[in-house]
């Protein structure tokens, strides 16, 4: 039952933040190893994305992606939360005085985001038919192709929401900031959380869209970079810094309502669950 619901409370987020996934693919795509002032900017900001892609493509590329995203998101956040939620009901994220550990936290987090995002990774690489196609050109294999690349991105991104969101609601309850089991207590904590994840994933981020995006030869081997770590140094090198942080704007915009939601769902789900079936 916590698979179930962890997966969705990923979609019911989803369905609100799959545009924004659409803007921030865009806008960390252009530029692709140019220089900064060497190419046409088609998207200025966020806002400017959105209404340029709305008006030349049509509201409908706005949700471009949602089924297979759907699909991700339920397989990939299903089996990340639920396994998370276990190890939590287990009294495995709390020391033996009954507090809850940052450290098992962090490392439960980044173990059940490996899980959820290796078995979800050919769902990320697209949908029925393109899976069928991606198996026939490229084997098995493929279906995993820029898998390894997006491992570290989920490693640090799910430690860092799962333990903070935890952590948080734990000083919060402490604190008796807002009254017991309110719903105040995820919300503020799934905002925190927000916040952090963004600053943490955004430079794996950029790497991952573009060790997906790259084209490949006849072996499916990647012409453009050769793994996670040549994909950030050619990026450094050539865009900068800053190059790590493209679409940074539109990074948060999609993170960091998709974390909010999803904890905050999440949380309210079991917390139903919980409630009904004791």
């Amino acid at each position: 039952m916590d698979f179930l619901m962890s997966g969705l409370a990923a979609c019911g987020a989803c369905l609100f933040t799959n545009p924004l996934e659409v803007v921030k693919t865009r806008m960390q795509l252009q530029g692709e190893l140019q220089a900064p002032g060497t190419y046409q900017r088609h998207y200025r900001n966020v806002f400017h994305a959105f209404i340029t892609i709305g008006r030349v493509d049509g509201l409908a590329a706005l949700q471009k992606g949602l089924a297979p995203a759907l699909l991700y998101q339920f397989l990939m956040n299903g089996i990340r939360l639920g396994t998370y939620g276990l190890a939590e009901a287990g009294g495995y994220l709390h020391t033996a005085e009954g507090t809850l550990s940052p450290v098992r936290s962090a490392a439960a987090g980044a173990l059940a985001g490996v899980m959820g995002a290796y078995l979800g990774s050919p769902i990320y690489m697209g949908m029925f038919q393109a899976l069928t196609k991606i198996g026939q050109k490229h084997g098995l294999v493929g279906l995993w192709r820029g898998a390894l690349g997006g491992l570290p991105r989920v490693i640090v991104g799910s430690s860092t929401q799962l333990c903070t969101f935890s952590s948080t609601k734990d000083l919060m309850t402490q604190w008796e900031i807002f009254p017991p089991q309110s719903w105040k207590v995820a919300l503020a904590a799934a905002m925190v959380s927000g916040i952090a994840v963004v600053l943490a994933m955004t430079p794996f981020d950029v790497v991952s869209t573009r060790l997906y995006n790259q084209p490949t030869d006849a072996q499916g081997k990647g012409l453009m970079y050769r793994g996670l770590l040549d994909a950030l140094l050619q990026t450094a090198r050539t865009e900068g810094i800053f190059g790590m942080y493209k679409g940074l704007g539109a990074s948060y915009f999609r993170l960091g309502p998709h974390t909010i939601l999803s904890l905050f769902f999440w949380d309210q789900l079991r917390m139903l669950y919980y409630t009904y079936t004791k």
